[in-house]
Formats: structure tokens, sequence, C-alpha cells
């Protein structure tokens, strides 16, 4: 299934936002199946070294469902890292899905 997706970064001065933009390009709906209530993760790294993780220390129901993107629609997922180290970074976003991947990456400075 093709799936693309975008990553918007917002920097304040005590949080950034993220907003992971999942589309679905093809032509037939694309069936995301979770095996938990996490359906998106996002990380920031500094080079090669992981800074932060958004679902790190988080607990997630352990609830198996789906949802369905119909072609042409997007789903939006959003994550906020409180207190950001100051420099550039790379923030990543995944799609947590297990039988489609979809990951986007965005730079930003703090």
């Amino acid at each position: 299934m093709p799936l693309t997706g975008t990553l918007d970064t917002t920097v304040e001065t005590d949080h950034v936002s993220f907003s992971f933009t999942i589309e679905n390009d093809g032509n037939e709906p694309a069936s995301l199946s979770f095996r938990d209530a996490k359906t998106a993760d996002f990380a920031v790294f500094d080079g090669s070294d992981e800074r932060w993780r958004w679902s790190e220390g988080r607990m997630f129901a352990q609830v198996i469902r789906s949802e369905e993107l119909p072609p042409a629609e997007s789903v939006t997922y959003e994550g906020e890292w409180e207190n950001p180290d100051s420099g550039t970074h790379t923030a990543v976003a995944t799609l947590e899905a297990e039988n489609e991947d979809c990951e986007a990456r965005a730079e930003f400075s703090v």
C-alpha cells in the first residue's frame, strides 16, 4: 500500500510539537492494524545519538484495533517534546501499524 508521510515541527520556547500526516496515495483503502493504543512514535536525534523518544516511559492500552484510510485521504498523529535540548536535531516519526510501514523526517533547531 503506498503510504506517504510528512512531518511538521513547531518550535516554541518550552516545547516542540510534531505533526505526522500519513496519506494513502493508492487506489485501495489501507487497513492499518495496531496491537495497542500507540499509533505513531516520534524520536529526536542529534547525529546518530537518540536524545528523546515520545513513547519512552509511557504505557499504552493493550487494545488490538484497526483504522481504515481511504484512497487520497490522510490521518494525522501528534506528539510533543517538553523542555527540549538546544541545538539542531532530526525528528523521525514512524507509523506503528503492524502491517504497513511509513516514516517521515524533519530537521529543526531549538
